[in-house]
């Protein structure tokens, strides 16, 4: 009896080492392919991101580049201008500009953030798409009353008839948000010249 039970108890024993082998060998083939699945999956994650910056073009990050601080310089404007003006419609369209201009901007360096590059182009603004230079910033800051309004409104004029020369360059832009956002500048800006016009009218 005591021979049997070993040999019944041997068997037992192999049968347990044998199913414990091959439970072994499936959980270290499902961790193989878990981690080559991950590692594919690493792979494609790093792929696609790398791909943000195909999304734009160069002419479409310089558009960008260009705008943010021309888009600075019309919110540092009009900030002077409540300070300053006395006209209800002025204060009110000055208020306008900062805050598209201000939501705008943030826009913009998400999608420089996007396409992996810096807001800085490497050389002064000063001059181009209708920015003001230092001698009208310095008369601008001086004005008061009428004269201030005057100048404020011609200033902002010829500024956003800069900003609608730049949007109109990227309007064949392959980068559909961009397109969209350079049409919207477009429009936007177009609609406020007409109004400065009437203003100055109204004023002058």
């Amino acid at each position: 009896m005591q021979i049997n039970l070993d040999k019944k108890t041997g068997a037992l024993i192999a049968i347990i080492v044998v199913l414990i082998t091959i439970i072994a060998g499936i959980s270290l083939s499902r961790v193989s392919d878990d981690g080559q699945s991950e590692m594919h999956d690493n792979r494609s994650m790093g792929m696609h991101n790398n791909s943000h910056s195909s999304k734009y073009t160069g002419a479409d990050v310089m558009f960008l580049q260009m705008m943010i601080p021309h888009h600075q310089q019309a919110i540092d404007i009009s900030n002077i201008a409540l300070k300053t003006s006395k006209d209800s419609e002025l204060l009110a369209l000055a208020d306008t500009i900062i805050k598209a201009q201000t939501s705008e901007i943030l826009q913009m360096q998400s999608w420089l953030q996007d396409a992996k590059t810096t807001e800085d182009m490497g050389h002064s603004m000063s001059g181009m798409g209708g920015m003001l230079d230092d001698k009208e910033l310095s008369a601008l800051s001086a004005a008061t009353g009428k004269n201030f309004d005057m100048l404020w409104l011609e200033g902002m004029i010829g500024h956003h008839d800069g900003a609608i020369h730049m949007a109109t360059m990227i309007r064949d832009a392959s980068n559909s948000d961009i397109k969209t956002f350079g049409e919207s500048v477009v429009k936007d800006q177009s609609a406020q010249i007409e109004q400065m016009k009437a203003m100055l009218k109204r004023i002058g």
